[in-house]
């Protein structure tokens, strides 16, 4: 069966050229684009595979399924400009079999800087990717959008290789834009934030992240990401306090 792919794209001139490189196989690639002023256009379109498409933000979870529609064909594999679809995941996808499944499962081998992360919760970290579009399509959150399938999936062999964050500014940079995301997904669905949970909440990711997942033995790197997720949690639950009492003014 003819495989699509679809990457949403913001400002991946760094990216992007080694994503589609990976990508040789499928029969179509469709970028669909949120406004770059850098050289991301450009750098699809020398590709012959690719048709690209603007479209102003919509959510990642929206802006996903626009891609999907605008495919040629049903059965569509997902990926992200930081991703690479690795030489056995490729050889797993193209032997894939849509007549039995839905869709498929498979594992992010995630790296934070130069380090692959091996715990944490990082590892294995399966994502529904691959998937026949008449029955499938990503949830439409704001941030943290996932695939829901209607029909059995299948696990593949192989990993999808995510250069997830360059380092801790990197991190730091996107951990603001995402927690704004997410604090006012929660906002809208009328949840609350008190002291208690603001306190409690990024606790418990550390002890998750770095006790019961192992995070140790990630070596420094493994404390240093428990951290930040930690200080992530924070700043939503924070975020989200605030909403909340701008809301209590009005």
């Amino acid at each position: 069966m003819p495989i699509s792919a679809t990457i949403i794209t913001l400002n991946e001139g760094d990216n992007i050229a080694d994503c589609l490189a990976a990508l040789d196989f499928v029969d179509e690639i469709i970028v669909l684009d949120s406004g770059s002023s850098d050289q991301t256009e450009e750098l699809c379109r020398a590709c012959p595979k690719v048709r690209f498409y603007h479209q102003e933000w919509l959510g990642y979870g929206r802006q996903k399924n626009r891609a999907a529609e605008l495919a040629r064909h049903d059965l569509i594999l997902n990926v992200d400009a930081d991703e690479r679809v690795s030489p056995q995941l490729r050889r797993s996808i193209e032997q894939f079999d849509s007549s039995s499944f839905a869709a498929a499962r498979m594992a992010r081998e995630n790296y934070f800087g130069r380090r692959w992360i091996r715990h944490c919760g990082w590892y294995p970290d399966y994502s529904s990717r691959l998937y026949d579009r008449r029955r499938c399509s990503f949830s439409e959150r704001a941030v943290h959008e996932s695939l829901q399938t209607a029909g059995a999936v299948a696990t593949l062999a192989g990993n999808l290789v995510h250069y997830t964050y360059n380092g801790v500014g990197d991190y730091l940079e996107r951990m603001n834009r995402y927690s704004t995301l997410a604090a006012e997904e929660y906002h809208r669905a009328g949840k609350t934030a008190g002291l208690l949970r603001m306190l409690v909440k990024p606790v418990a990711t550390f002890i998750k992240m770095y006790l019961l997942r192992r995070g140790f033995l990630d070596g420094r790197t493994g404390l240093v990401l428990s951290l930040l997720y930690a200080v992530y949690t924070f700043c939503k639950y924070a975020k989200l306090s605030e909403l909340n009492a701008e809301e209590h003014r009005k």
